[in-house]
């Protein structure tokens, strides 16, 4: 099992993605352990972020005194982020055939630009397309939580994104669920539940995939 699991994950560009609250940050991270565990070769990020730029990008994209920024703003923003990430750190890792799991990707200026924004997602993709070397990964999963149980895991100061109100984040959600019915590579979990229910359902998906 160990075997076919790390030759089936080598090169592989592995999403976990879902709205605010969904417990994505804990899920990469039960991930990435058990991943690391079987003996796959991981290498995990965050977008934006884990670059010099891409950290900068998130500070101001995250800022609660940036009230002002437009959607197309945010939009550009994350992409060169996305981009520099993709450049500096995620085409290395794939080029030695690692196995690459990431904390939010395309998929999520998708939902919450694209369709929260009304900035459309075919706009989105097409930006996507001139930037990036690859648009979509190998497999996304999408962590789906309703709004109360997504309030309630949001104990803290919300950031910019967080703080935009119910009606929003009622439309991101909506976004990440017509995004997987769009594409076969996108998979939806009900994250709703425990933790540890919600981490077998990822490593039943993980173990079950297959990418052609």
């Amino acid at each position: 099992m160990e075997k076919l699991l790390i030759e089936k994950l080598s090169g592989k560009f592995i999403v976990l993605d879902g709205p605010d609250g969904c417990g994505k940050s804990t899920h990469v991270e039960l991930l990435t352990q058990w991943l690391n565990e079987q003996g796959v070769s991981i290498s995990r990020f965050r977008d934006p972020g884990d670059t010099a730029i891409g950290e900068k990008i998130r500070e101001i994209l995250l800022n609660p005194e940036h009230l002002s920024m437009s959607t197309e703003t945010e939009v550009l923003l994350y992409m060169a982020a996305r981009a520099q990430l993709w450049v500096e750190k995620i085409a290395p890792a794939l080029h030695e055939n690692r196995c690459i799991i990431l904390d939010r990707w395309l998929s999520s200026t998708c939902a919450y630009q694209g369709w929260a924004g009304d900035f459309g997602m075919e706009k989105i993709i097409n930006i996507a397309t001139y930037c990036l070397e690859r648009v979509w990964p190998d497999l996304t999963i999408i962590l789906d939580v309703d709004l109360k149980t997504a309030a309630q895991r949001l104990n803290r100061q919300l950031d910019r994104m967080e703080a935009k109100g119910d009606s929003y984040h009622k439309k991101v959600r909506e976004g990440f669920l017509e995004l997987a019915k769009q594409r076969e590579d996108i998979i939806t979990v009900d994250a709703t539940g425990e933790i540890d229910m919600t981490h077998k359902k990822i490593l039943k998906h993980i173990s079950e995939v297959s990418f052609t």
